[in-house]
């Protein structure tokens, strides 16, 4: 059908007969549109380019307040076009790029990733036993069920294939560029953002991008390093990191030395132990090892798999089960809630059940609070240590010798593999400079104390944002639907950036000085503060750095809404030239109701946020709560 093309400033131009998106806006109009409509709007596209050489005079003919007199031909909140880098193509870079791609138009974004595969963590990690440690269900974003995961706490390759099929399922691959590594992010304030330094490592190149904003989605847990023990480079065996692992690597038969009892420790020991010839574990801390997360590990049924498949409900009301028990947990980290306190007698008299040796168990019993470190479910762990080829070494390696590890306890343990389970660089410091209008570099502003804005942002740097920053809830509930929730602040914060002509944002050093003041002050209330070897604190000043203050449902309302008498603001031009020619989007949209407020009811949604709160989260609805137990 022929259209008549009005360029008021929306959204399309006619081309050969097609519709295609174009810089230089304009607006479709069916020609069996009413005529007095097109009067109308012919009228107001003159009246608005009049209106923009009238007001033209406010305006310094420079780039920066050409946005604003652009926005003086269009209607409210047109959409400027705007270049996004994404860092890292792990779990929470592709969630972006699925929300970017469903929800918005006028956007190009690249995810610049730098391994030759996307899943992040669950791509690096290939260590023995690696499997996911919260119920697999439940390790799903919110809205994308996987209805066929082989057990509770299914093996690392299922959640690898969980993420990598996301990415097919929605064509992200398209904007993923694989093998190339941000090496640095620096502020350009004549283009109003970062110049990205990119390299490409499959053909040894330097690439240069630009971009108006700027998310780190690199995560928390993907930069791993060798411990800190004298001499690790001096052992003439075979040495192995769990983040790093080497497949040609054979342990059959072989002595391996294993440093560390953290999560990855905890998994790879019950994977070695019957190929081993005699595993030596080195066990510097004690640790709390809960059953499971609650849940036991176990195949499910072809049944029950059957079921998820085909019966309506039936998955969800199993998702959901499990969910309300982990949101129903969050006393497990305050210091005398009755639940923190039956929860670890419970786990204390499970790991008495399973260890059956006095002196190992009083050896491995921490002092400290259940959960002051992250909780550690593992399937077999214990029961391994107590194996005859299992040999448990307390206390600190003071050197890594040429033929093993030398202990405070005087002894050399020989081994001839030695596998470092000992974590990941999680101090926050981004691993490439990310520079400032200030020329402050986030390197050095987050070497001694990390700080962040809701976890989301920092201040002095404009247009940057970030997944599991400092202070998210990575251990507070379920961690992925607090990933959703910074997602969609972040893409609420683009919106705005996007529909008005807002050039710079970043968080006021006071707000984030607030903030931290209220964490701190929370913190004290929690297990998290406890004499305990964490890695949620900061190794300098014993703060909690990781951690969100409050549960994972907290944290969903507190960044619910964008708080922008937090941020420092500025706008090209005119600060309300957003609000353009006087037309709305709606009277632009020929298939809209343009009397979508008239109705028989007041529907509205509600005004006040525990309204919004009881509408949204269903309240009243549920009759009587079933929490999972510890069993």
């Amino acid at each position: 059908m022929p259209r008549l093309v009005i360029p008021i400033g929306a959204s399309f131009w006619l081309v050969d007969g097609l519709e295609e998106h174009r810089p230089d806006r304009g607006i479709l109009l069916s020609r069996h549109r009413r005529e007095e409509v097109n009067l109308a709007l012919a009228l107001a596209s003159s009246t608005s380019l009049e209106m923009a050489d009238q007001l033209a005079f406010q305006f310094d003919d420079t780039p920066s307040d050409h946005d604003a007199s652009k926005r003086l031909e269009g209607p409210i909140h047109a959409e400027k076009n705007i270049r996004i880098v994404i860092i890292g193509a792990g779990a929470s870079g592709l969630l972006l790029a699925y929300k970017l791609q469903k929800d918005f138009q006028n956007i190009s974004f690249t995810v610049y990733e730098k391994n030759p595969a996307v899943a992040g963590t669950w791509y690096e990690n290939r260590y023995p036993g690696c499997a996911c440690d919260v119920p697999a269900h439940n390790y799903t974003w919110s809205f994308e069920p996987k209805r066929d995961w082989s057990s509770v706490y299914p093996p690392a390759k299922e959640a690898y294939s969980y993420f990598e099929g996301f990415a097919q399922k929605y064509s992200l691959h398209q904007y993923v560029r694989l093998q190339q590594q941000v090496i640095g992010a620096y502020w350009k304030s004549d283009k109003a953002g970062y110049e990205i330094q990119v390299k490409d490592t499959a053909n040894d190149m330097l690439i240069t991008d630009h971009c108006s904003i700027l998310i780190n989605a690199g995560g928390i847990l993907n930069h791993w390093h060798w411990p800190d023990i004298a001499g690790l480079d001096n052992y003439k065996g075979t040495r192995l990191h769990t983040a790093h692992w080497d497949q040609s690597v054979k342990l059959e038969g072989k002595h391996v030395g294993l440093i560390g009892n953290g999560s990855s420790g905890i998994q790879v020991l019950p994977a070695i132990r019957d190929k081993c010839s005699k595993v030596t574990t080195f066990i510097r801390n004690p640790a709390w090892v809960s059953p499971t997360a609650g849940l036991e590990q176990r195949t499910f049924s072809e049944e029950e798999r059957f079921t998820f498949e085909n019966k309506p409900g039936a998955l969800l009301e199993y998702r959901k089960t499990i969910e309300n028990g982990l949101n129903g947990s969050f006393g497990l980290f305050l210091k005398n809630h009755r639940i923190q306190q039956d929860t670890q007698a419970y786990v204390n008299a499970q790991m008495v059940e399973k260890i059956k040796d006095g002196n190992l168990i009083s050896k491995l019993t921490p002092k400290f609070s259940f959960a002051c470190r992250r909780i550690t479910p593992g399937v077999n762990y214990l029961e391994s240590l107590t194996l005859p080829n299992v040999e448990v070494v307390f206390g600190e390696i003071k050197e890594v010798t040429e033929r093993g590890c030398l202990c405070d306890d005087g002894k050399e343990y020989p081994v001839d593999v030695l596998i470092c389970a000992t974590g990941f660089d999680t101090s926050f410091r981004p691993r490439f400079p990310i520079v400032s209008h200030t020329g402050e570099n986030l390197q050095d502003k987050w070497a001694t104390d990390p700080q962040s804005y809701l976890g989301v942002a920092v201040a002095g740097f404009p247009n940057y944002m970030t997944i599991l920053g400092p202070n998210s809830p990575i251990g507070n509930g379920p961690v992925l639907y607090g990933v959703e929730a910074q997602a969609d602040w972040i893409c609420r914060l683009i919106d705005q950036y996007q529909t008005t002509n807002m050039k710079m944002f970043m968080p006021k050093e006071e707000a984030v000085e607030d903030f931290v003041q209220y964490k701190n002050h929370f913190m004290k209330r929690t297990v998290w503060v406890d004499d305990c070897h964490s890695w949620y604190k900061n190794k300098r000043n014993g703060q909690v750095t990781a951690l969100w203050p409050g549960s994972t449902l907290h944290y969903v309302e507190a960044v619910a809404n964008l708080r922008l008498d937090d941020f420092d603001i500025s706008y090209a031009g005119n600060r309300f030239a957003w609000l353009g020619n006087g037309y709305s989007q709606t009277e632009l949209d020929e298939t809209a109701d343009w009397s979508y407020y008239i109705r028989e009811q007041d529907d509205s949604p509600p005004l006040s946020t525990a309204g919004r709160r009881k509408l949204l989260t269903k309240s009243g609805t549920v009759k009587e709560r079933t929490l999972v137990k510890y069993s």
